[in-house]
């Protein structure tokens, strides 16, 4: 199971949780440090995870090659794929918002979740039962003003979780988006205040959608992006 973000808020529970089911955890990341104690937590519970440290931003696609030939060499195949990098430098109007923030949150967002998918197809292929998800934001919310190039690229995750599963509905490989509900991270605390944001939850509250959705019971909802209640 390879989870992209890993030492974020969800990607972090995910990965806990994903362990403790089981999995044998890939966490990948930039912030090595953040990446070592999600490492540590996981490693408490008396699983073994892979470490794959990795920057989005500037990684190109022979880079996803490599990890993915790298992931064939110590796994021999994929059972999952779970997107929770993001990039979101604070609300601001489209106007003033700086040329290279808008491209990076496009980038990391978007583009760099489709180059790894890619890369990882081959793998996800030979197992029996793969899945892809990714962790899309409230669209309603995200199409507001000032959201700018984060809420363009949530647009874009959701298009791709429909057109990706149209390609692959016959295959062995599930497509699917997990929209959890309003969460106490630090990518949220960037557009509100903490002390007046009283429907936000734990990452936690959304690890075992995260779970559900890479195992067999998410077929249920191949193709869509799911809503859970926390």
């Amino acid at each position: 199971m390879l989870v992209a973000g890993a030492h974020g808020g969800l990607g972090s529970a995910a990965s806990l949780a994903c362990a403790r089911a089981g999995a044998r955890v890939v966490l990948l990341g930039r912030r090595v440090p953040k990446l070592n104690r999600v490492y540590d937590a996981i490693a408490r519970e008396g699983a073994e995870p892979l470490l794959y440290p990795l920057d989005l931003e500037g990684a190109s696609p022979d880079d996803y090659a490599e990890l993915a030939g790298r992931l064939q060499d110590q796994l021999g195949r994929l059972d999952g794929l779970l997107h929770c990098a993001a990039e979101f430098r604070g609300l601001t109007p489209l106007q003033h918002t700086d040329p290279a923030d808008f491209a990076r949150a496009l980038h990391v967002g978007l583009t760099t979740k489709w180059w790894l998918t890619q890369a990882c197809l081959p793998l996800l292929s030979q197992a029996a039962d793969a899945a892809v998800v990714f962790a899309v934001d409230d669209l309603a919310r995200v199409r507001q003003a000032y959201w700018g190039g984060y809420g363009i690229a949530q647009h874009g995750l959701a298009a791709l979780v429909g057109m990706l599963h149209a390609e692959l509905a016959n295959s062995r490989v599930r497509v699917c988006g997990l929209q959890p509900g309003p969460m106490r991270t630090a990518l949220r605390g960037r557009a509100f205040v903490a002390e007046d944001d009283r429907s936000a939850r734990e990452p936690e509250a959304y690890a075992g959608a995260c779970v559900e959705l890479l195992s067999a019971a998410g077929a249920a909802h191949r193709g869509q992006v799911w809503a859970p209640h926390a």
